[in-house]
């Protein structure tokens, strides 16, 4: 009695299953976040602190500086109102380019796209929709993530 071969389909979606298993276990974690740490680093697996993104006292009231996460990707901090901040990514919604903080607002050198600084919502197309939000607040003087 000989066995069947697997067809090319079968063998090509057995390879892709356990590869999105081993990403899916890859990228596993208990959801969590904690509270500030300090320094400009992301802390330890067992209870990771925050990323210091910038000191409160370099984002003007009412204005935005760009910044960086742990992993290097661009961030927009701004502070709408006297301690009160907020993040958002910095990559446009449109085609992907790196939006630029624009005092009250973020501007996308690409094709004119503009955001609120405030709440990351379009103001000004062809992004079609608001920039992702980043949590944040202020612990010791620094924004950070989280």
């Amino acid at each position: 009695m000989s066995l069947a071969q697997p067809s090319r389909r079968h063998v090509v979606a057995a390879v892709a299953g356990a590869g999105g298993l081993a990403a899916l276990a890859a990228c596993g974690g208990d959801g969590s976040s904690s509270s500030a740490g300090s320094g400009n680093s992301a802390g330890s697996a067992g209870g990771a602190a925050g990323t210091v993104l910038t000191a409160l006292s370099d984002v003007p009231v009412g204005s935005s500086v760009s910044a960086k996460d742990s992993a290097g990707k661009p961030l927009l901090v701004s502070q709408p109102s006297a301690g009160k901040v907020v993040a958002f990514s910095a990559i446009c919604t449109h085609q992907g380019c790196t939006v630029a903080p624009a005092g009250a607002k973020f501007q996308c050198p690409c094709h004119g796209s503009m955001y609120d600084a405030a709440t990351g919502a379009v103001l000004q197309g062809p992004a079609p929709k608001p920039l992702t939000q980043v949590p944040v607040h202020v612990a010791s003087g620094n924004v950070v993530t989280g």
